[in-house]
């Protein structure tokens, strides 16, 4: 089952379901008005979507056109969205940038860190910025989308919870995470509006692919129409989802809704850009820029600037984009 949200004015959007195929969608409102409606009520509401989402596919339902830039994210706001570092070489990579730390690289319990929330990034919204000396870089990341789960929660209770299954943007503004992490309260300025693919699934919709806790796909990532990465999801994961739900839970319950997401999607590999034929790349420019100073001594490969285009999405082994693309062009915050 494949879930959008659509924007028709209001906060939340209205909840829609999406043919197999992406191309048609069929209203849920008779079942929930909005995404975070079934996420509160997933008994009563899953099986019904499910089965609505059955009518579309055999065509007893002919429902509209489905316009990926016309959906929101998933879930436009969240009562949480919390991210994890999952791919241990991401970390391997990132710990010598500055304001990073040796000790925060570990293989014990995963690193977490609370996002913003309350405005969550369609996959067509622009990535603003106030300035062009912030460092910009994406990040390609998995996320899941979760029920109700209470403190001190076991694994077996986590890996339950998980509802649905995206991709997404966790931007980064690099000059500013040093200044974030030496004030000893995490990140704040240097974490904008993440943004979302217009698609979360089931985890059973996505068959062999969702397996372990993980999704075993592919992450494309392009630049300015570049093939910039394809790390698989499914490799180098330490932590799985169930592992980063229950360390969220460590203190407190979860809501309804709560998202989680897995890290920068990272493969060990001792590969630079330009990206070959069989190359596997990055899923952010940080690592790409790392990997420079190690071979040749610098970084060669810039950060976005206004104008700049990314392109992130879950691809099939036909090439077709699962979750549909996240595809963002950098714009500068206009004056005054």
């Amino acid at each position: 089952m494949k879930l959008a949200t659509l924007r028709n004015g209001r906060p939340d959007g209205q909840l829609v379901v999406v043919s197999s195929d992406l191309e048609r969608c069929v209203s849920a409102g008779r079942i929930a008005p909005n995404l975070q409606a079934a996420m509160d009520e997933w008994g009563r509401a899953e099986p019904a979507l499910t089965a609505l989402a059955a009518q579309l596919d055999a065509g007893e339902i002919a429902g509209q056109v489905f316009d990926p830039k016309a959906a929101h994210a998933p879930l436009p706001r969240a009562y949480q969205w919390i991210d994890g570092s999952a791919y241990m070489s991401h970390l391997e990579r990132v710990r010598s940038l500055k304001g990073s730390k040796d000790e925060e690289l570990q293989s014990i319990r995963p690193l977490l860190y609370q996002g913003g929330s309350d405005s969550l990034s369609a996959a067509t919204a622009p990535i603003i910025i106030a300035s062009e000396d912030l460092a910009l870089d994406f990040e390609g990341e998995v996320g899941v989308i979760i029920g109700a789960v209470p403190m001190g929660a076991t694994r077996q209770q986590a890996a339950s919870a998980i509802r649905l299954v995206t991709v997404l943007n966790d931007v980064s503004l690099r000059r500013l995470v040093a200044d974030d992490l030496q004030n000893g309260f995490g990140f704040f300025h240097a974490k904008p509006s993440t943004a979302f693919a217009p698609i979360a699934m089931t985890p059973s919709s996505l068959g062999a692919d969702w397996r372990d806790n993980r999704l075993h796909l592919p992450i494309r990532i392009e630049v300015n129409g570049k093939l910039y990465g394809r790390p698989n999801a499914g490799i180098g994961m330490h932590f799985d989802f169930a592992d980063l739900i229950v360390e969220a839970a460590r203190t407190r319950n979860l809501a309804a809704g709560t998202i989680i997401g897995g890290g920068t999607v990272s493969n060990p590999h001792d590969q630079t850009l330009p990206l070959k034929p069989d190359g596997i790349g990055f899923a952010c420019i940080a690592e790409a820029r790392t990997a420079e100073k190690a071979k040749y001594g610098r970084a060669r490969t810039p950060f976005l600037k206004p104008g700049d285009r990314v392109r992130i999405g879950a691809v099939d082994e036909k090439g077709k984009s699962v979750f549909g693309d996240i595809d963002q062009t950098v714009e500068l915050l206009a004056a005054g």
